[in-house]
């Protein structure tokens, strides 16, 4: 039976700038360089959040013309109302091709995919969206034999736990037991028209913080895991 983990988070932004300056500003500390993915006209810049695990900012390389397909992580159109944002998560399996056949929500093609000496598989959605509006994950299989966490500055970040909130929160779950998930991802409902959104705890240097999307304060009435 094939099995996956929480690989890395997914900060979406309209510029690298702009994301860091958000990683910077909510966890106190700064994301280092990345690299660019040829295919998707993308560069990014990263944050170790544990052994294999990490965060990503990604944005649309200014300096790469567009291709003739929608770009990942909904980076062609993104939420004017909120253009800095935890996006999504993105779930590590070490049999993609069957994880992705035995999900109930449709994650898109197989696709290879690589930045520098870096390879791997990935699902793609056709017209670049985000399934369950981010809060269910793309999954990623690695072709490498080092996971690319283990190759970055140690940050003094850890994450403890993210949570999902979506008016159809049962779908998340039963998605995340289809793939054979494990690990500390708590899904929550929200009321039938509410925007769903992400919220990443993290421990940093200067004591727990949350990574959502700009200006956000956890609330003191929504249901919270223990």
């Amino acid at each position: 039976m094939f099995r996956s983990r929480m690989d890395h988070l997914v900060i979406t932004a309209p510029s690298l700038e702009a994301g860091a300056a958000y990683v910077r500003q909510t966890l106190g500390v700064s994301p280092q360089a990345g690299g660019e993915h040829a295919r998707m006209g993308t560069h990014n810049c990263l944050l170790k959040l544990g052994e294999a695990l990490y965060l990503e900012v990604i944005a649309i390389n200014p300096d790469v013309p567009r291709s003739d397909r929608p770009r990942w992580f909904q980076l062609d159109e993104p939420d004017q109302s909120q253009p800095v944002r935890l996006a999504t998560w993105v779930a590590r399996t070490d049999d993609i091709h069957a994880a992705a056949t035995a999900s109930p929500i449709p994650l898109g093609a197989v696709e290879p995919m690589s930045r520098g000496r870096l390879n791997w598989l990935i699902t793609l959605p056709e017209d670049g969206s985000l399934p369950l509006h981010g809060i269910a994950p793309t999954l990623i299989q690695w072709n490498t034999e080092v996971h690319p966490a283990a190759t970055l500055q140690e940050s003094g970040c850890e994450l403890v736990r993210l949570e999902g909130f979506h008016p159809e929160a049962g779908k998340v779950i039963g998605m995340l037991e289809s793939i054979g998930f494990e690990g500390d991802f708590r899904a929550f409902e929200l009321p039938p028209g509410q925007k769903p959104y992400l919220v990443a705890h993290i421990q940093t240097p200067g004591g727990m913080r949350q990574l959502s999307v700009p200006g956000f304060s956890p609330d003191p009435e929504a249901p919270r895991a223990g």
